[in-house]
């Protein structure tokens, strides 16, 4: 067996280990229970799940995907979960080797499978995954620097990009606002005024918003100071900021644009915290690009869901990891295609 193929089996095997720990969170998270304890057990007699039948993949295909004690089936989707997180791990090592980069890609995608079944069976995304996942994003994006490589006009067209959000973020409560004042003067139905910023929102936003400043007109100070062995990584969290505050906030800008034209809520915040995570990770080319691709997805399954259920409301979660995920890989190849369409190539 060569260098290859042993390491392919070793990230196998962490992969259905962090899949049995996926599924506890898939289980418990949607519930608020907590993932560490009590021990899992059997959902029919609740008798706790003894170590040597909790062995990943194993212990469910010698027990037939039922419990030792009172023969109840388990959900197949336990195996699953365990087979497609060790195959993934396979995958991003083939795709990635031993690059460090490798570290917080694997935590991305675990945020990405729990977000995704956890949202089709309860159309919900935890804020353990998304708020969490984007705390971990941002730390990673400052500790290694590799996981954002931009030049600096790439950096730039984000911050424009930003700032854009921002203000037009801005606008659209500011009409929304004077909109219901309006209405409400001349003695009309009002309906429900949009809810603007919290107050743990507004701090995250704004403080995301003065570091990028000072990054952005500080960095010559910086350079020339005993700060400049660290300018790698502080770009690198820059761009981990531009890149959760352009995912979320244009998903964000497109949901509140919707609220004040429908006057119905149009998109889940859950959503808007899931693309935030993935840009922390991705950048915001990648985030942007998410944005555009999951409505083709979304909007086949909405189609299927609608003839099938006549339900209008679909988990969009797993199309926005669908879109991150490609995003991740083939960016550039979608980014030079359009850009050739236009005669920009």
């Amino acid at each position: 067996m060569t260098e290859v193929h042993i390491l392919s089996f070793v990230f196998f095997i962490f992969g259905i280990c962090f899949g049995s720990f996926l599924n506890v969170c898939i289980v418990r998270w949607p519930h608020e229970r907590s993932v560490v304890k009590p021990r899992s057990s059997c959902v029919a007699c609740k008798t706790p799940i003894a170590w040597y039948d909790n062995i990943p993949l194993v212990s469910y295909v010698l027990l037939g995907g039922k419990c030792r004690h009172c023969q109840a089936k388990f959900s197949f989707l336990y195996f699953f979960i365990e087979l497609l997180t060790g195959i993934t791990f396979v995958l991003f090592y083939l795709y990635y080797g031993l690059d460090i980069v490798l570290v917080p890609y694997l935590f991305m995608v675990c945020c990405f499978i729990i977000a995704t079944f956890v949202d089709f069976g309860h159309r919900i995304i935890p804020d353990e995954v998304s708020l969490g996942g984007l705390a971990f994003g941002v730390g990673f994006s400052l500790l290694i620097p590799q996981l954002h490589t931009m030049d600096d006009a790439t950096l730039a067209m984000g911050r424009i990009f930003m700032r854009i959000l921002i203000g037009a973020i801005i606008v659209i409560h500011a009409l929304d606002y004077a909109w219901h004042k309006f209405r409400e003067s001349r003695g009309m139905d009002v309906g429900e005024e949009e809810e603007g910023f919290d107050l743990w929102t507004a701090v995250v936003v704004f403080s995301a918003l003065g570091f990028d400043l000072l990054i952005d007109y500080g960095r010559g100070f910086l350079e020339a100071s005993a700060l400049s062995a660290w300018l790698p990584n502080l770009l690198s969290l820059d761009a981990a900021v531009i890149g959760f505050m352009v995912g979320g906030g244009s998903i964000y800008a497109m949901g509140l644009l919707g609220d004040f034209l429908f006057r119905k809520e149009s998109m889940g915040g859950g959503d808007v915290k899931l693309l935030a995570m993935a840009g922390a990770f991705l950048g915001w080319k990648a985030s942007i690009l998410a944005f555009f691709i999951a409505p083709f997805f979304g909007a086949v399954f909405g189609v299927v869901e609608k003839i099938r259920t006549k339900d209008t409301t679909i988990a969009y979660g797993p199309f926005l990891v669908a879109g991150c995920l490609i995003a991740l890989f083939w960016q550039n190849q979608i980014i030079e295609y359009i850009m050739g369409l236009y005669g920009f190539r």
